[in-house]
């Protein structure tokens, strides 16, 4: 099959079941890949399962083996009374496909009757400060001050975070980001487990986030060579990313 014959954006659902309004939380590649290695914690102290992957001519053609294991690396997650999804990727998205993803991404949404996207994500920098910030509308901005969690008072938000927040304000879904400063160059499980934690308390989520410190050598193993090349991709296109 042609490059030309793949759908724009296409989300292909491998697993039918039944959601009730899900809260949606999303991490993709960004510094310390905080996002990815979030998601994929909740994804695992959850035990959701995998129902739907990415399909899309801008995403490029590869796979992902973690552990041995093969899978798509663009995918969808919920847990079994489908009150959580998860979704996560772990290949850089080029520029041209922003915005057809993250339409596919809100349409989907909106079809599972969801009404809250929460995207994990990182801000480049040379030290974790244990701080989480937010940005979203000005009434989750206070309830995510309730719980410690500062607002950035300005600033852009680019790449695929920011387009999905960007379509979340013409759609019928509250978009937040949650962010933690974090290592640019290798993977940061802290400053994923400060940002777990801060979400554990705003959310009042169920999920241990203790042992992202204790999988500290394995993590950065694991996601070695993704953050290579988040961090030769930023080198090019710098604008993709906050």
């Amino acid at each position: 099959m042609k490059q030309d014959d793949f759908p724009s954006a296409e989300i292909h659902e491998t697993k039918k079941i039944q959601y009730n309004n899900p809260i949606i939380f999303a991490g993709f590649v960004g510094a310390g890949l905080v996002g990815t290695i979030s998601v994929n914690h909740i994804i695992n102290e959850l035990k959701m399962k995998e129902v739907g992957f990415m399909r899309s001519k801008h995403l490029p053609p590869s796979t992902v083996f973690m552990q041995g294991r093969l899978r798509h690396p663009f995918r969808f997650y919920a847990n079994d009374d489908g009150s959580i999804c998860a979704i996560i990727c772990e290949i850089i998205i080029s520029l041209e496909g922003l915005y057809a993803i993250a339409s596919s991404i809100l349409e989907w949404a909106e079809k599972k009757g969801s009404n809250e996207i929460v995207v994990l994500d990182g801000i480049a920098s040379s030290k974790h400060d244990n701080k989480t910030f937010c940005a979203a509308e000005a009434d989750l901005c206070r309830i995510m001050e309730n719980n410690g969690i500062e607002m950035i008072p300005q600033g852009f938000i680019t790449g695929i975070s920011g387009g999905i927040l960007n379509e979340c304000l013409v759609r019928e879904i509250r978009g937040v980001t949650l962010l933690v400063r974090a290592n640019e160059k290798s993977p940061d499980p802290l400053a994923a487990n400060t940002l777990l934690n801060s979400m554990i308390k705003a959310y009042g989520m169920k999920i241990d986030a203790k042992e992202l410190k204790n999988q500290q050598k394995q993590i950065g193993k694991d996601f070695k060579e993704l953050s290579e090349k988040y961090t030769e991709h930023k080198k090019i296109d710098s604008s993709m990313y906050m």
